[in-house]
């Protein structure tokens, strides 16, 4: 090979950090975050369970879907590393609303970002969809994990009119 070649690598990764990292069953609580099934779940709930003379404690995780609600469940051995997903909470202004239900929101960097469907709850879709027409001035909190992005809440800034 000379040094005249010129090698072309084609990748499908991104640069930035990893979607996930490694937690110990054990250590995993409560309304904390795990992956179950490949999807970013909340737990809700967890118990323990003590094994014979020679097996492991075991974990028995049940945890919502973050994105679309479903529930799942998971037993781990309690020494066992599991994915926890890394969640992101930001929060943006919503600009405009399109006939196709994507949003325009404006990012801290003045930006505009509009790559978000409104959200599949009917309640916050219509909270945000009346909070619009009536043209207050709403902040839209986005959670973001393994490659996903959601509206969760909305709060409304400025005064009382």
């Amino acid at each position: 090979m000379s040094d005249s070649e010129e090698h072309h690598f084609e990748s499908k990764a991104d640069a930035g950090a990893s979607k996930t990292y490694p937690q110990q069953a054990g250590a995993i609580r409560k309304s904390g975050y795990i992956v179950i099934k490949n999807r970013p779940c909340k737990v809700v709930d967890v118990s323990t369970s003590k094994t014979g003379k020679h097996g492991h404690a075991k974990c028995h995780f049940v945890g919502i879907d973050i994105f679309n609600g479903k529930k799942l469940e998971d037993i781990v051995p309690s020494s066992h590393n599991c994915d926890v997903p890394h969640v992101e909470r930001t929060e943006y202004q919503l600009i405009d609303i399109s006939e196709d239900g994507y949003v325009s929101l404006l990012t801290e960097s003045g930006n505009t970002k509009d790559d978000l469907k409104l959200p599949t709850d009917e309640n916050l879709q219509a909270q945000i969809k009346s909070g619009y027409d009536d043209g207050k001035d709403l902040i839209l909190t986005v959670m973001s994990a393994m490659g996903e992005e959601q509206i969760c809440a909305l709060k409304e800034i400025g005064g009382k009119n």
